[in-house]
């Protein structure tokens, strides 16, 4: 009950945002899985180029805004319908972002933890990382290239 009152006090714009990543979470989890992680990266910044958005990047607003953006995200997947994986969630928090005209990374990282290897995948900001504790380079080892789109072809 007490998650519900928080809702209640979302605004129009939280609400929205809240709605957005409700939305994109399993549209990207299904994207990732009928064409690609190169593929559909590439399709989320041809929907939201960053060029054509307003460069809210020089705005001390863009600080409030990107850390709203990874708690609805983080909203979304914890209490919504889908309980979407770091990948989803951080392509998610990264296109969701763009649309805001707010620049950020995508990373990925690797370790192997008793013969298992794993995989890990955060956004960063200016080198903060957002949606991930500031250790996360400690636990996983990042990847040296950040994950930009390939322009994709008509063929």
């Amino acid at each position: 009950m007490d998650n519900w009152r928080k809702l209640q006090k979302l605004s129009w714009s939280e609400w929205s945002l809240l709605a957005q990543a409700l939305l994109m979470l399993p549209l990207t989890k299904l994207g990732l899985r009928l064409i690609g992680f190169r593929r559909w990266q590439s399709v989320l910044a041809s929907v939201a180029p960053i060029a054509a958005v307003p460069a809210a990047n020089a705005t001390s607003n863009s600080v409030g805004q990107a850390q709203l953006t990874v708690r609805m995200v983080r909203i979304a997947a914890c209490y919504g319908p889908y309980r979407a994986n770091c990948l989803s969630q951080s392509l998610t928090l990264w296109w969701l972002l763009r649309r805001r005209g707010i620049e950020s990374d995508l990373r990925i990282g690797v370790r192997t933890e008793e013969s298992r290897f794993q995989a890990h995948a955060w956004v960063e900001r200016t080198g903060l990382v957002l949606n991930d504790t500031a250790d996360v380079h400690h636990r996983f080892v990042p990847f040296d290239c950040t994950f930009m789109p390939v322009d994709l072809e008509v063929r």
